[in-house]
């Protein structure tokens, strides 16, 4: 079983960066799409990014084009999420997710992804 886990959320000022990571343990990163989700307290998870298996194409959720970058490096097992220029709506716990079907592209919904990590926070203040 394939698990997952976050890290290098903090707590940063506004127009920061930070690059947050997500490790695969176990056999078949390369051949799964990956995402990226984030959630605030009594909020459902919204979706922030998206990769797909081979890394060749990614979406973004509307609220972080231009300022978070997606990318996995295959070779290490490692998920990233690069964000810059951090506002005090991104402030939540962030989450990596491998999608349910291997070889799919990955969708914006979290039904569409069975595997999650525990999560990191990301803190911004102004």
């Amino acid at each position: 079983q394939v698990q997952l886990v976050e890290s290098g959320g903090g707590l940063v000022q506004a127009g920061d960066s930070l690059l947050l990571s997500c490790v695969a343990s176990g056999r078949g990163f390369s051949i799964y799409g990956m995402g990226w989700f984030r959630q605030t307290p009594g909020k459902e998870r919204e979706f922030v990014a998206s990769i797909t298996w081979t890394g060749s194409s990614t979406a973004l959720a509307d609220s972080v084009k231009g300022r978070f970058t997606i990318s996995k490096d295959n070779d290490k097992n490692t998920l990233y999420l690069q964000m810059n220029d951090l506002k005090r709506e991104d402030t939540a716990a962030y989450y990596c997710a491998q999608v349910r079907a291997r070889y799919t592209d990955p969708g914006r919904q979290p039904g569409a992804y069975n595997i999650w990590g525990p999560g990191t926070q990301v803190t911004v203040s102004s």
